[in-house]
């Protein structure tokens, strides 16, 4: 791991750095869009929101013409116009989203993060870059001293969360709006809340409506004993 990741309030965790070589096909693949697209951010992409929030909402992996792209997780693509629309909404974000990461929108309570940081071809990551990466978000739990929930964006973030936090993937299974009570690596009982992503293609397909969305994250919000 690279040190010297910092979060809004200036604490220092690990984090990987611009250059992480830990996945080949990963570094591959970004320097070929780094190539086509310098303009873009091109690099892991740090997390977004305090440390000290107690909801972590965990996504997958940064989108191409999102994360990617801006730098900051879930700005600029589908996927994050409705998670900062709900946000706002439930009142855990402040401001206005603008899909750029200068808009001034802040959030409450809350911290944003990937559990592979670097994006993947066609938007999968590979079991072994999942394993490469979950130390990352191991350190990050372990810096997040008042987390009580993980709200996790679709199955593969459930999973790397169950991961992270010590347990096989068996221990809880997926299902949209589920909340499973489990123990940490710090002995902290958390609640890992899970939601169908919220990509576009969940909602074309209807798979994930909106208010089904506000009701998973209000859960979240809810078992994080927010008003």
């Amino acid at each position: 791991m690279t040190p010297g990741g910092t979060d809004v309030t200036g604490t220092a965790f690990d984090n990987p750095g611009r250059d992480c070589p830990l996945c080949p096909r990963l570094v591959a693949f970004r320097t070929e869009v780094r190539a086509a697209q310098p303009q873009w951010w091109n690099s892991p992409v740090p997390s977004f929101g305090s440390l000290d929030a107690p909801i972590l909402i965990l996504g997958l992996a940064p989108g191409m013409q999102g994360a990617n792209r801006t730098g900051r997780p879930f700005t600029g693509d589908w996927a994050g116009d409705l998670l900062y629309k709900v946000l706002l909404d439930l009142g855990l974000a402040q401001g206005v989203y603008d899909r750029r990461p200068d808009d001034g929108l802040t959030l409450i309570e809350c911290r944003i993060a990937n559990a592979v940081r670097c994006v993947p071809p066609q938007n999968k990551p590979i079991g072994q870059e999942m394993t490469a990466c979950r130390p990352f978000l191991d350190c990050e739990l372990a810096a997040m001293p008042n987390l009580k929930v993980i709200f996790s964006l679709g199955k593969i973030a459930h999973d790397a969360a169950l991961r992270s936090m010590g347990h096989k993937v068996s221990a809880a299974k997926f299902s949209h709006d589920a909340i499973h009570r489990l123990s940490d690596r710090q002995g902290r009982s958390l609640a890992l809340v899970n939601s169908y992503h919220c990509s576009r293609y969940n909602t074309n397909t209807g798979r994930l409506t909106e208010d089904m969305f506000r009701n998973a994250l209000g859960s979240a919000k809810m078992a994080a004993g927010l008003t």
